[in-house]
């Protein structure tokens, strides 16, 4: 598998992980990451949000249960033609081994260097990146990912507040609750400023607590036209969410 973009919105944390971060560290390294926020997040009371979206998309695939792209803690259903795909390790912990070098085969530092801000890049406050579903067979730039955490007592508006918080250049975070399948969860929609990029998005995401630990839900995409244009796929997975059967 070829080598893809690290990043958020419109970018792959999957596939030739370690690679793609390599090749950040000739750049700036904060337009490649996610995590590091500084609090500036300042939430509003739960309520309706503006722009909520309520068209579903055609129903392609179904993610989460045993022997499907990423086993979750919850299933869902996918939009007609996005593609899923597992940011989970491999067994050797290696997303990659490009890089290596001499006869024991041991990574080059620069490859350590890319392993540990890959490593950091899949964990946003409480949650780790575990799937991530492409939208560009489907004719749009961005990603539907999907983040898990560790059983415990946060509620789902912690947890999704934690996720919110860590994203650096996150404001103006609106929550609000939400039912679907037997699940109670909360949702927010918040503005994302890039440093980098002198440029705002709107990003949104939701959150649900399972027994297996909270699960995290997120939409980007490469600008506000295409994140409008995902939100039929974020509307058809938030309605088909069930806790995964065991």
């Amino acid at each position: 598998m070829g080598s893809r973009t690290v990043g958020r919105g419109g970018r792959s944390l999957g596939g030739g992980l370690v690679v793609a971060v390599a090749g950040c560290l000739a750049g700036a390294l904060t337009a490649c990451g996610a995590g590091g926020g500084d609090g500036a997040v300042k939430p509003t009371a739960s309520g309706a949000g503006a722009g909520a979206s309520s068209a579903v998309a055609a129903r392609g695939g179904t993610i989460g249960a045993p022997g499907s792209a990423c086993r979750l803690p919850v299933t869902f259903a996918l939009a007609k033609n996005w593609k899923p795909e597992s940011t989970v390790p491999d067994s050797t912990g290696s997303t990659s081994s490009t890089g290596s070098t001499g006869s024991t085969g041991s990574a080059a530092p620069d490859d350590d260097l890319a392993a540990e801000i890959a490593d950091a890049l899949l964990h946003q406050g409480p949650v780790t990146a575990v799937c991530e579903v492409d939208a560009k067979p489907a004719g749009h730039i961005g990603f539907l990912r999907v983040w898990t955490g560790e059983p415990g007592a946060a509620d789902a508006r912690s947890v999704l507040a934690s996720f919110v918080g860590a994203e650096k250049g996150a404001a103006h975070a609106t929550y609000r609750t939400f039912t679907t399948g037997g699940l109670s969860g909360t949702e927010v929609e918040y503005r994302v400023t890039s440093e980098i990029l002198e440029e705002t998005k709107t990003e949104r995401a939701l959150a649900v607590t399972t027994p297996d630990g909270p699960v995290v839900v997120h939409l980007g995409g490469l600008d506000d036209e295409e994140h409008r244009a995902m939100l039929p796929a974020y509307e058809l997975a938030k309605s088909t969410l069930r806790v995964t059967a065991h």
